[in-house]
């Protein structure tokens, strides 16, 4: 599909309504922010992210031109490849260090902690992809579509056991207890973070970006 640029008016952004990638008829606002290619250029640049067999380039996301990444990559494990997506997720450069920090430095412990026994997966219900915020035709480019939001929709433990977020968030005390873990860590690392007390179409999942707002670009969201 042709790209269509965004026009800007004596200086003002004017936003285009782009029709969404793979077949889905939904169209969305593509925003002009600078601050994108920016930030995931001093990613690139500062070696944060180094390709391994767990971290690869990913040559296109595809979708219009207002989608995607300058140098995406597909995540298939963290912590040094003894945590697995499944599948992989797909993310710019400026996501993989920070789902990476929330899986060592709160999943992994709390599973420990909790359980008593490692983490071994994490279930990815999304990341990468070309649509509105929650599939509303019409609505802003989703982070998703900027290859900057993961949705984790539940955690695998080294002994099989399975703690999802639809089930778990208020099943018995000691996945709920994992479970608010989790959601606290990732407000540690990520500057929006939403999960089931946000609304129905977050009672199965945990959404996690990078999002930046305000007027200094540092107000976060966790709920």
């Amino acid at each position: 599909m042709p790209s269509v640029p965004l026009r800007v008016a004596f200086g003002i952004l004017v936003p285009v309504l782009l029709t969404g990638c793979g077949g889905t008829g939904q169209s969305f606002i593509a925003k002009d922010e600078p601050w994108r290619a920016i930030e995931e250029r001093a990613c690139l640049a500062s070696g944060a992210v180094r390709e391994s067999p767990f971290v690869k380039t990913k040559l296109s996301l595809g979708g219009p031109s207002a989608c995607g990444a300058e140098r995406p990559f597909e995540m298939a494990a963290a912590d040094g490849g003894r945590v697995t997506l499944s599948p992989v997720a797909y993310l710019r450069c400026p996501m993989i260090p920070q789902v990476n920090n929330w899986v060592v430095n709160t999943i992994g412990p709390a599973a420990r902690r909790i359980y008593g026994v490692p983490l071994a997966q994490l279930s990815i219900a999304g990341s990468y992809a070309c649509r509105p915020i929650n599939h509303a035709s019409g609505s802003i480019l989703s982070e998703h579509g900027h290859a900057n939001a993961l949705d984790v929709s539940g955690f695998v433990l080294a002994d099989g056991r399975r703690i999802s977020v639809k089930r778990g968030w208020r099943g018995d005390y000691r996945e709920r207890t994992f479970l608010r873990a989790v959601h606290a860590g990732a407000c540690q690392e990520f500057t929006t973070v939403l999960g089931p007390n946000y609304n129905s179409l977050h009672a199965d999942h945990f959404h996690v970006d990078l999002a930046r707002r305000g007027s200094d670009g540092l107000k976060t969201v966790c709920k």
